[in-house]
């Protein structure tokens, strides 16, 4: 089986900025932003 990486997730400050830096920087493939909601706030608790 060769290794991939199927699923990132990151916690930034600018969520916009970050997908475009990884999406169109990096060209990673991406179905945008998905989630939010108990999800960032999970995340604004680690900050």
């Amino acid at each position: 089986m060769k290794p991939r990486i199927s699923v990132l997730t990151l916690c930034v400050d600018d969520l916009e900025k970050a997908v475009r830096f990884y999406r169109d920087g990096l060209e990673l493939q991406t179905e945008g932003i998905v989630g939010g909601g108990e999800f960032s706030a999970w995340c604004r608790g680690i900050f």
